[in-house]
């Protein structure tokens, strides 16, 4: 039976666990806390909270494991989290798990292009934030062990949809030009990290742009909502984009020459087939 660790069983982890549990793997997920843990542990999980950011926490508790999946978020967005999760979490996890295949889950923020121009892994990749160049440092870790990078679009899912919280709670929209929006469904983020785990062998370098197949417009993604939910558009305000806002369309080429394909190949697909209709069976205000 192979052994899978998930780094950071919250959102994406968990649905992430749930497929090597079907397929049969022994799954151990690390969480941030206790109680994270016990809302986890069942059902062919077994969770303990472990500090990734801490060398002899991990190694303490390293074990035999075939791949290891570090999906962990940070619970303030600011450098000295990312420094910790993603700087030290990863540097942590090669360390104790050298001969287990490492997939990194990072973003795809990490590219800067401004120009709306169409984006592949072979693209330039130089953040302007600080917090993006220690994910690109984190994902040269990776790398330089052979292991998988996983440059995720915006995630969103059942719960969860920055613009479609927009909508329901009627906020300001940003005035100035409009922008690209890059997004992938939960699932398919989940599927994608279990279809590469469970490859042969990944050529070098190991670096997937996880995203649906449709790059759209921020503004249509609002008119669609609007219309769907019959909640008018507030009025734009002085909210303008900031120097470091990228405006790209991300392509998923390369994963899908691999045999990947999303679940949830477009923002209408993932809100009519998942978000939406969950969202009115348990009266969630996202």
């Amino acid at each position: 039976m192979p052994r899978g660790l998930i780094a950071g069983c919250g959102y994406v982890g968990s649905a992430s666990a749930r497929l090597f549990v079907e397929a049969g793997w022994e799954v151990t997920a690390w969480t941030r806390s206790k109680e994270s843990a016990e809302q986890v542990s069942g059902g062919g999980i077994s969770a303990v909270p472990i500090d990734i950011s801490d060398v002899r926490s991990v190694a303490r508790n390293s074990f035999d494991a075939n791949v290891v999946v570090h999906c962990a978020g940070v619970g303030k967005r600011d450098d000295r989290s990312y420094r910790h999760v993603y700087g030290k979490g990863v540097a942590n996890l090669v360390a104790s798990f050298p001969q287990a295949r490492l997939i990194f889950t990072s973003s795809t923020s990490v590219y800067a292009q401004q120009d709306g121009s169409w984006v592949t892994e072979e693209s330039p990749a130089e953040p302007l934030t600080e917090r993006g160049k220690i994910l690109r440092q984190a994902e040269n870790i990776v790398l330089d062990h052979e292991g998988i990078v996983l440059r995720v679009a915006g995630i969103y899912g059942p719960g969860r949809s920055f613009l479609l919280h927009s909508v329901i709670n009627r906020a300001p929209l940003p005035s100035g030009p409009d922008r690209f929006v890059n997004q992938v469904h939960r699932d398919d983020v989940a599927s994608a990290i279990f279809f590469l785990a469970e490859q042969k062998a990944v050529s070098r370098p190991g670096i997937f742009n996880v995203v649906d197949d449709r790059p759209v417009l921020r503004s249509e993604i609002l008119a669609w909502l609007s219309a769907e939910l019959r909640i008018p558009l507030s009025p734009a305000e002085g909210i303008v984009r900031k120097r470091t806002d990228s405006n790209k369309r991300v392509s998923n080429a390369k994963l899908r020459a691999l045999g990947w394909a999303p679940i949830y190949p477009n923002y209408i697909d993932s809100f009519s087939r998942s978000i939406l209709p969950q969202q009115a069976d348990r009266g969630n205000v996202i």
